[in-house]
C-alpha cells in the first residue's frame, strides 16, 4: 500500500499503534477488513487489546482482519503487513511521533492572506476546530482577541502549547474536541474555522458549528472541499447558504474555501 509520502514507515514500530486515541480507532473501525491487519495483530496480542480496550466497537472489524491473517507468516511476510498498516496510517503516525513534520508540509505554506481577507478577525473570539499544528489559528492569532484551537489528539495539543509559547501568541487555548464535540457553550464565537475536517456526519457537525457561533459571527472553512467535481460536502454547504471561492495549497492543486454569516 502507498503512502502519503510523509514518513519512511519503515524504521517505525508498529508498536505506534499504542499511541492511536479512541478518535482514530473509531475510522479504522469503518475500514474493509484485510489480511495486513489480521497478519500483524495476530502477532501482536497486546496491540489487539489496546485497540479493543480503547474502542470496543473495533472489535468486530478485528475479528474479520483476524480470519484473514496468515497463519504461520515468516518474519519478513509480519514486516510487510507491518509496513502496509503503518503506510495507511502516515497522517495519524506523524501527528502521534512527529507534528513539527507535518506543520513544515508543503501543502500548508498557502498565502495567509486566503485566510485573513475572509473576516474581519480583530479581538474577536475564534475557534479552530481540528486545529492540527494549528496552521489556521496561528494565522489569526495576532488580530483576534482569543483563539481556542480544538483538537483531540493529545500530541497535537502538546504541540499547539508549546509552539504557542516559542511564537508568544499566549491568546491561544488548545481544548480536547471535534467538529461533533465542541466543548464549548452555545453562541459562544464570533467566528468559527475549519481546515480538512468538514466532510463526515454533515448535519452533526454543520449544526454543531452552528450552535457555537453567535448571531451574526461567522462559519469560515478554508479549506473546505478539492476544488474538482461536486461532492456530497459541496452541495451540502451550498444548500445551507455558503458562499465559496478557490484558493491554491502548494503542490495540492485547488482548492475550495466556503464562508457563511450566522442568522439565529
Amino acid at each position: 500500500m502507498t503512502g502519503l509520502g510523509w514518513l519512511d514507515v519503515t524504521s517505525i514500530s508498529f508498536n505506534a499503534l499504542l499511541l492511536l486515541e479512541p478518535f482514530h480507532l473509531k475510522y479504522i473501525a469503518e475500514r474493509e477488513p484485510c489480511q495486513a491487519m489480521g497478519t500483524a495483530l495476530g502477532s501482536h496480542p497486546a496491540i489487539e487489546w489496546y485497540l479493543r480496550t480503547s474502542h470496543p466497537p473495533i472489535g468486530a472489524y478485528i475479528d474479520q482482519c483476524l480470519s484473514l491473517a496468515l497463519t504461520e507468516p515468516t518474519p519478513t511476510e509480519l514486516r510487510q503487513a507491518e509496513i502496509s498498516i503503518l503506510n495507511s496510517m502516515q497522517d495519524w503516525l506523524v501527528y502521534v511521533l512527529d507534528p513539527a513534520r507535518y506543520d513544515h508540509l508543503s501543502f500548508l505554506k498557502w498565502d495567509d492572506s486566503s485566510l485573513l481577507n475572509m473576516a474581519d478577525f480583530k479581538d474577536k473570539m475564534v475557534l479552530d476546530i481540528g486545529s492540527g499544528t494549528g496552521r489556521l489559528a496561528f494565522a489569526v492569532a495576532p488580530a483576534a482577541g482569543v483563539v481556542f484551537a480544538i483538537e483531540p489528539v493529545a500530541n497535537l495539543r502538546r504541540y499547539l502549547w508549546q509552539k504557542r509559547s516559542q511564537l508568544g501568541l499566549e491568546n491561544i487555548f488548545p481544548l480536547d474536541g471535534t467538529i461533533t464535540q465542541i466543548p464549548l457553550p452555545d453562541s459562544f464565537a464570533d467566528i468559527l474555522m475549519a481546515g480538512h475536517v468538514f466532510g463526515d456526519c454533515l448535519d452533526q457537525a454543520y449544526n454543531e458549528m452552528h450552535r457555537v457561533v453567535r448571531a451574526g459571527g461567522s462559519i469560515l472553512l478554508h479549506p473546505g472541499t478539492n476544488a474538482t467535481g461536486e461532492d456530497e460536502a459541496h452541495h451540502f454547504l451550498i444548500e445551507k447558504g455558503f458562499a465559496f471561492d478557490t484558493f491554491t495549497e502548494p503542490k495540492d492543486g485547488l482548492k475550495r474555501k466556503y464562508w457563511k454569516t450566522i442568522y439565529k
